[in-house]
This record gives C-alpha cells, structure tokens and sequence, in this order.
C-alpha cells in the first residue's frame, strides 16, 4: 500500500489545531543519535558510568526529543514545506531506554501577514509527566503538497568486533602469554603488539632482524628496548627461530602478526624441527560477522588444503577444543556441503554423514556435530525451518567446517569483503597456539588471536589427542 505524506497549508490551519507522535526509545536510538551528533557523552553510552550519574542510569539525549518534535512540525502540522525559524525548549525529566514519549504540538498564535505560525510542545512519559516543554515558530506552507513517502534505509548498528570483547576481557584474567612474534615489520603489525602486551595479553619476545624493527619502533614513537629482542639476519630464520623457542619451551605461543611470507607454517609442520604434536594442526578463523549473534569460527581455511577424513576429524577436533577453551559451552559444529543429503558423488556430504557417526562413537567429543548441512542453512534459522530441517545445530552453528582449504577460503574472504566482517586467526593441534591476526593489522583482530592463544593455552584441555 503506499503512503503518503501531505501538508497543511497557513490558510488551512486555525489556533487549537493539534499533532501528536509517539515513539518509545530504545538503546539503538541512543546509539543511531550519538553517530549522527557526535556527542558519546557517557551519560547515554557507559552503563558503568551512567549507574555513577545523577540519574543513575542511561538517559536520551535531550535533542533527542527536540528531534521528535522536529518530525511533527516537518511531516505533519504543518508538514512538507514548512521553514524552521525558531524553538526554545526546557528539559524537565530524563528520559530513559523503554520510555514511550508522545510529542504534542498545538498552535497557539498566527501572523497572517508572514505566513508565522507558533505552537506550544509537549513531550510527555508513558506516566503522563512532562519531560520536555517549549514553543516553535514556523513559517508555514502556502502552497499545498502531497507526496508519496519516501521509504527510509535500514541503519545497521554495530560496533566492529564486538563479539570479541567478552574474548579479551575472558583472557585478560589470566597470566599473560610469554610468547615469541615472527618479525612484525609492518607498522599495524607491532603496534598490535604493543597493544596486546598493555591489555595483559601477552609478554612479547621479538624475533627478526633488528634494524628495520628499530624503524619501525621509531616511526610509531615506541620504545623497542621494553621487550626482548632475538635478532636474525631475516624474516624466514625468525619464523625458524621463533618455532624452535617454542619447541624448546622458552616460550608458551607464536604470534604471526599479519605478515604471512616468511614460512611459518612450513616451519611449523616440519617433523623433525617443527611444532608437530600428536594431532594433526589445523588452522581457525574467530570471525566477528554483523548480525550474526555471536563468533563464528571456521576451518580450515589455512592449512590443510585437501583433507581426508581422519584429517577432518583432528580438525573438528581442534575446532570444538578452541570453543570449549573460549567459553562456548557446547559447540555446534555444521559440516557444510552443497546440499543436505548424502550423495555417492559429492564426497562432502560422505564425509559429513561419517563424521557424524564418529561422534556417535565417541571419536570425536566435546560438541553438537551435525551434516551435511548448506551455508545458508547452518546460520539461518529462518532458512533451515524452510527446509524443513530438524537439527540441533542448523540455523545455529557455532563452528563451519569447510570441505577444503579452498572453500573454506572463499567464504571467509565474503564475509570480510561483502558482509564487512572481522577475522582473527589460530593455529591449534601443535605443541603451542600460533596466533594469526589480519594481514591489514587489525588491532582489534591482534588482540582477538592473542586472546584465543592464552586461552588455548591456559585451558587443561591442551588441544591435544588422549
């Protein structure tokens, strides 16, 4: 049905006439407000803060309600076409999230020989107090105007990283890692790294060559000596030097930080000099997607490149361990295919049903495992009730194991590219967690994969086979 928006024009308008909207305030209003006006007064944005305030809790922003009034002058009395000359306002009572606020505005006063109208405004609670109070002048419409409405844009709220947050804050409760980073000779790349070592994360040793590292330091206006250095004469002998540290227990992790060309992960599969365990390794992605409700890990989109099933197993394995570490009480874990049924020509979705039976028989523990199941049908409820799908991990996964590196790839690289999503990356199965922050260095993305290690580490679980 379409809608329409119409005016009143001076000659149709007469003292006493009257317009009325009400509206209930959410904290997505407080939030949508403060992007617009730029005011983050923590008085409507800091909880913590705010329960130490007079009103001892979130309020709106007073011009929130001047807003509203605003809307009634502009797209109802008079409407389209009026011209904002004049308000005053007196704010009276805060107004809080949950609040519903009717906005009245009644005309009080017209001067004919310039088309001046005044209103007296009212904004009152849903317990009929008074929270704002004034009067508006406008010069109203001498012409008469109707027009279709015009339909507003979605406005997606969401803070970057979020879902990594309650990551950080788990992992700063603990004894930070001592843990040795390959050469970060990119600006993003040690400043990630300072900040990982300030929020208690991490004890970094630095591991490369020593000039460039100064240059960098000196460039960002930090002060290299405050953490050891293990000079090389290059990138590829620090990715050497650094997984022989961790073999030798000098140190508890390895943090890539975003620069993947010196061969770390060759360095890391090496059986005789690397960080191979009793379980196969196996890459994780902790991606933090907007309206998704929480982190969403997927492997591997890393390492193995063509898994055989055994290997699958290790990796669902290392991803339900990872969960487990974090905090996720029971990892559901979507093996995704083409298609939900199982087919002799998709070795997918062979593969899906045979993982399955493995945690049947207790092969694999620890999580909810079901599939083959569809992108589209792991992550949406709404999709999976379409198809018809009984499951108890379909709409809801937690864990997207792909079928090979390529896949598993690609879908990351959508999420990041199309749906604007965050990545933060682990290694896991080996003698040590090896942290992978983005490539762009990423602060919020570093201080996700640090996290991840120190909770992989710290957990008793150690991400190793029985």
């Amino acid at each position: 049905m379409i809608e329409y928006i119409e005016n009143r024009t001076f000659d149709e308008i007469k003292i006493g006439d009257r317009a009325t909207l009400t509206r209930t305030l959410s904290k997505s209003d407080i939030e949508l407000f403060a992007v617009m006006s730029g005011d983050v007064n923590p008085a409507h944005l800091d909880e913590e803060y705010a329960r130490s305030d007079i009103f001892h809790k979130i309020i709106a922003h007073g011009m929130w309600g001047g807003a509203l009034i605003s809307t009634v002058l502009g797209t109802m009395l008079p409407g389209p076409g009026t011209i904002y000359l004049g308000q005053t306002l007196r704010f009276r009572r805060p107004v809080a999230i949950g609040d519903t606020i009717t906005v009245a505005v009644t005309v009080t006063a017209m001067d004919p020989e310039k088309r001046r109208v005044t209103f007296d405004c009212q904004c009152t609670n849903q317990n009929g107090e008074v929270v704002i109070s004034g009067s508006a002048e406008v010069l109203a419409p001498a012409e008469k105007v109707k027009r279709q409405k015009v339909r507003l844009p979605e406005v997606l709220l969401r803070e970057p990283g979020a879902h990594y947050r309650g990551l950080v804050a788990r992992a700063a409760t603990m004894a930070p890692l001592k843990a040795a980073v390959v050469f970060p000779s990119e600006p993003n790349a040690l400043y990630g790294i300072f900040e990982a070592a300030q929020a208690g994360l991490i004890e970094p040793i630095l591991v490369g060559p020593e000039a460039p590292l100064r240059l960098v330091a000196e460039t960002l206006e930090l002060n290299l000596d405050a953490f050891p250095l293990v000079t090389t004469p290059d990138g590829r002998t620090a990715a050497a030097r650094a997984v022989a540290m961790a073999r030798t227990g000098e140190v508890e992790a390895l943090i890539d930080p975003g620069v993947r060309y010196y061969g770390l992960l060759h360095e890391l599969v090496d059986h005789a000099t690397g960080l191979v365990d009793h379980r196969r390794m196996s890459h994780v992605y902790a991606m933090d997607v907007p309206n998704y409700p929480r982190l969403l890990f997927i492997t591997d989109a890393g390492m193995n490149t063509d898994p055989a099933l055994e290997e699958k197993r290790a990796i669902v394995q290392n991803a339900i361990d990872l969960a487990l570490a974090i905090g996720v009480e029971q990892p559901k874990v979507a093996i995704l295919a083409a298609v939900e049924t199982i087919s002799p020509k998709l070795r997918s979705t062979l593969d899906a049903a045979a993982l399955c039976k493995m945690v049947d028989r207790g092969q694999i523990v620890g999580g909810l495992v079901d599939g083959p199941l569809a992108f589209e049908n792991a992550v949406s409820i709404e999709a999976a009730r379409k198809a018809r799908l009984t499951s108890p991990v379909a709409g809801q996964a937690d864990i997207l194991v792909a079928p090979d590196l390529e896949a598993g790839t690609m879908l990351v690289q959508q999420l990041d590219r199309l749906a604007d999503a965050q990545s933060a990356g682990i290694v896991v199965g080996g003698k040590v967690p090896v942290a992978l922050p983005e490539p762009s260095g990423n602060p919020q993305s570093t201080l996700a994969a640090c996290a991840m290690a120190v909770l992989v580490a710290r957990a008793g679980r150690g991400m190793k086979d029985e």
